[in-house]
């Protein structure tokens, strides 16, 4: 399998997994949204939007293209952060900080 397809797994784990803890039901960004230059776009979205609506998505065009991986992606600590933050059950919080962990490790070892 390549790495692609290993990440194109990962990132339907993910949706799953956000399926199966309550996070993927959401209303879309507003348009200007996605303009934001902060990291995850922490002053227009709540974590799980961008999650949803720009961290699967890039990463969904990058497997379609087979283009080049980024040199880094270190989201499960700021995901584990929130989480925690935000009182997610710990079974769940793992569930999701370990699919977020796998494509971490896929993006940045390839």
């Amino acid at each position: 399998m390549t790495v692609h397809e290993e990440l194109d797994v990962a990132l339907r784990r993910l949706e799953a997994t956000m399926k199966a803890t309550n996070m993927w039901r959401m209303s879309a960004p507003t348009p200007d949204a996605y303009e934001s230059e902060q990291p995850f776009c922490i002053d227009t979205m709540n974590l799980p939007q961008w999650l949803r609506f720009v961290f699967i998505v890039r990463l969904d065009a990058l497997v379609e293209a087979e283009a080049p991986m980024p040199a880094k992606c270190d989201v499960a600590p700021v995901v584990d952060t929130y989480l925690a933050q935000q009182g997610m059950r710990a079974t769940d919080r793992l569930l999701m900080c370990k699919a977020i962990e796998e494509i971490d490790r896929l993006v940045t070892e390839n």
